[in-house]
């Protein structure tokens, strides 16, 4: 299992950095090895999706646990990729801290790749959580 833990503070209210993180359908924008998402049912706050992965067009699904206005949970059901990924939101000075851990290992015979695998997401969590700052930041 690899854990990859990334932070950033973002000068904005809570409110404001809810809304990006837990626009599900906006995630490839951000988050670069993520291709595309497509919701397949929504129960409240609990969403089931199919992802497709960068890394070789792998499809993975998911059930995102959505609880505002701190944590996004998304728990990869099936696929290459087995274990979490949690956003949390919490203050920090005038703005919000945003944290992004990652509990991961591929899955099945892929199991071999989880170092690599988790280099590039440690180095796509970080420009994800850039470019998310930074376009918030941008319109405050």
């Amino acid at each position: 299992m690899a854990r990859i833990e990334s932070s950033v503070e973002i000068a904005a209210p809570q409110a404001r950095v809810w809304e990006a993180v837990s626009d599900l359908d906006s995630e490839p924008k951000y988050w670069k090895g993520t291709r595309s998402v497509r919701n397949i049912s929504r129960d409240g706050n609990r969403v089931t999706r199919e992802v497709t992965m960068a890394f070789r067009d792998q499809r993975c699904t998911q059930e995102v646990l959505l609880e505002p206005p701190s944590r996004v949970l998304a728990r990869f059901t099936g696929g290459v990729i087995a274990g979490t990924k949690e956003i949390t939101l919490g203050p920090a000075g005038g703005g919000t801290l945003m944290r992004t851990v990652w509990d991961i290992r591929m899955a099945g015979v892929m199991g071999v790749f989880t170092g690599m695998v988790s280099r590039h997401v440690r180095k796509g969590t970080e420009q994800a959580m850039r470019a998310i700052k930074e376009e918030i930041e941008a319109d405050v």
